[in-house]
């Protein structure tokens, strides 16, 4: 159809009323008694016509903005990235626009998007934090409803929905253990991170468990140069590892990139776990070993909290989830009989 598109078209073209089409339209169908077969035809209507809502006149009409604001510490990292795309997809399909921000994991810059996110009329906020709990002391305070995914503070007011970040590295150490390795080598990512700090305990209370002597524990960041860097040291020592761990799929290419260039192979000369499990490792020309952390349902999860705060005529208490990861052995690990 030529021109613009209105309610008053579809109401036309259905011989419906103005007030039941706007009614179906806005998501109120249910609240008005309106049969399930009027709300398929306006819909069916509306799809044919290529009916686009005014959402600026919504806004105003509701004096909400359908707008949640997201911010991830970088979209250079696959699994941040995953969950930024996930977010944005499942939130629109429920009306909702989302301000996504990269704060090039920079607790300043992300001090600053916080900030101006509260000047916005933004409805709710979900975020992967970068610096301290200091950044969120504002939202802290009840401003805006606000979500953690993926990493949290344990004091914190703010709920969030995680994966069990220690039973993560615990469960690739089991393995590597349980293959005959004692020489394990991890390489950690943002040490003020509380998804790193679990990490590393679950590393550091399976060599206890395990009564293993060895321990190199190494690295600063989530990032590639970081992984390459951390393993050309590594390899230089004079106790080699048998096995690595990377506590990042990121910290995981620099590794295996550093590995190529010492001429070794995996899993023969090394083995090689690493967390986060991106769609990439099984084409890898040796599938990485890796852990899985079910993106769609902590954001899923995370979205329906957040909703919840948002539709709640009362504060509650927040409920935290902690979801748990699964091993995906592939062939990146050597048995040492």
């Amino acid at each position: 159809m030529q021109g613009n598109v209105t309610i008053k078209t579809v109401a036309q073209e259905t011989g419906l009323s103005l007030t039941t089409v706007s009614r179906v339209l806005n998501g109120t169908a249910e609240k008005y008694r309106i049969s399930e077969a009027t709300q398929a035809a306006v819909l069916a209507e509306a799809k044919k016509q290529g009916y686009i809502p005014n959402m600026a006149a919504k806004t105003l009409r509701l004096n909400k903005s359908r707008t949640i604001g997201l911010i991830v510490p970088t979209l250079n990292n696959p699994f941040f990235s995953l969950v930024a795309s996930t977010v944005s997809k499942l939130l629109y399909a429920q009306g909702y626009v989302v301000l996504m921000s990269d704060c090039a994991n920079d607790p300043e810059e992300e001090r600053k998007l916080i900030k101006t996110f509260l000047t916005q009329n933004i409805e709710g906020i979900l975020a992967i934090p970068v610096g301290g709990r200091k950044n969120y002391e504002l939202l802290e305070k009840g401003g805006v409803p606000t979500v953690f995914i993926d990493r949290f503070f344990e004091e914190s007011k703010i709920p969030y929905v995680a994966t069990d970040h220690f039973d993560s590295a615990f469960k690739l150490m089991e393995h590597l253990v349980e293959h005959g390795h004692t020489l394990i080598a991890c390489i950690q990512g943002d040490v003020q991170t509380i998804s790193n700090q679990y990490r590393v305990k679950g590393y550091l209370e399976a060599l206890k468990k395990h009564n293993i002597g060895y321990s190199y524990l190494k690295g600063g960041s989530f990032t590639t140069d970081e992984g390459y860097l951390e393993t050309k040291i590594l390899l230089k020592q004079s106790q080699k590892p048998t096995a690595i761990m990377a506590l990042s799929d990121t910290i995981l290419l620099g590794a295996l990139k550093a590995i190529r260039e010492e001429g070794m192979s995996i899993p023969e000369d090394i083995s090689v776990v690493s967390i986060d499990n991106s769609s990439y490792l099984d084409f890898l020309s040796v599938p990485i070993t890796s852990v899985s952390h079910p993106i769609t349902e902590i954001t899923q999860l995370a979205i329906k909290m957040l909703l919840d705060q948002m539709g709640a005529s009362q504060a509650s208490a927040p409920t935290n989830i902690v979801l748990e990861a699964k091993l995906i052995a592939r062939k990146s690990v050597q048995y040492i009989p």
